[in-house]
């Protein structure tokens, strides 16, 4: 079976101040983070703020007007990534309140997009696996668990060097340890412990290739236990050594 992927979508962050109209092809969702937003979607008008939230159907004329200090976090969803069940409901209803769950993953998302802790390519990792989860919350009582393990998937392969374990990663999707090996069986065909391995034989390859670290360095921040068990690993699944890894990349460089 195929991996659950995230959706085709583009974030930001934006302000809105004199009303300015748009209609473009793909559909928006506009989640204020602070102040508050008038909208009007094809004529309907709405009041947004943190507790309030937009969806734009592709196509659909609208615009916006915001006082100072307004700031909302915008995922631009292209037509083509709309089979997600919840656009239906969300199309049916545009303008959505946002409960509590779904305000602390807007408002996490808004943190995650401005942090630069975190490499950009991990960060839009994360926040594009966290797309489904934020659908699910809005047009839904329960998020899928199809949703939650996209999320899942995002937050391990963005940081895979955390102390993750089957029952760490069953706490973050908030299931069970045996439904969660389940759901990766289903959606994955294997195990959460050997596509963590991987995930993190694929980080250190990717330091090793990229970059200059010593190799036990390398192995800490991959989520090794030490050199030996990276070396042990890359043996195993790629019949090579951190060493023969460096030099190979840096030979086709």
């Amino acid at each position: 079976m195929q991996a659950p992927v995230s959706l085709s979508v583009d974030l930001a962050i934006r302000s809105y101040g004199a009303t300015s109209g748009d209609r473009h092809d793909f559909a928006q969702l506009v989640l204020p983070l602070a102040g508050e937003v008038q909208i009007d979607i094809e004529g309907r008008a709405g009041r947004l703020d943190p507790l309030h939230g937009a969806f734009v159907p592709p196509s659909a004329w609208h615009a916006q007007s915001g006082a100072h200090g307004n700031r909302s976090l915008i995922v631009d969803i292209a037509r083509g990534a709309l089979a997600h069940d919840a656009f239906a409901r969300l199309a049916d209803q545009p303008f959505t309140p946002l409960g509590a769950g779904a305000r602390k993953l807007v408002e996490y998302m808004g943190v995650m997009h401005a942090s630069e802790t975190m490499p950009q390519p991990a960060r839009t990792t994360l926040l594009q696996g966290w797309i489904p989860l934020l659908l699910d919350t809005l047009a839904f009582e329960t998020p899928q668990p199809r949703s939650r393990l996209a999320a899942l998937l995002a937050q391990v392969q963005a940081q895979p060097g955390l102390a993750w374990s089957t029952a760490s990663m069953a706490d973050a999707a908030r299931m069970s340890v045996s439904r969660l090996h389940a759901l990766f069986r289903e959606e994955l065909d294997t195990s959460p412990h050997a596509w963590l391995l991987q995930q993190r034989i694929e980080a250190a390859c990717r330091e090793l290739a990229g970059g200059n670290r010593p190799i036990a360095e390398v192995a800490l921040r991959a989520g090794f236990s030490d050199q030996s068990a990276l070396n042990r690993a890359l043996r195993r699944h790629r019949d090579t050594t951190p060493a023969a890894w460096r030099r190979g990349a840096r030979a086709h460089d």
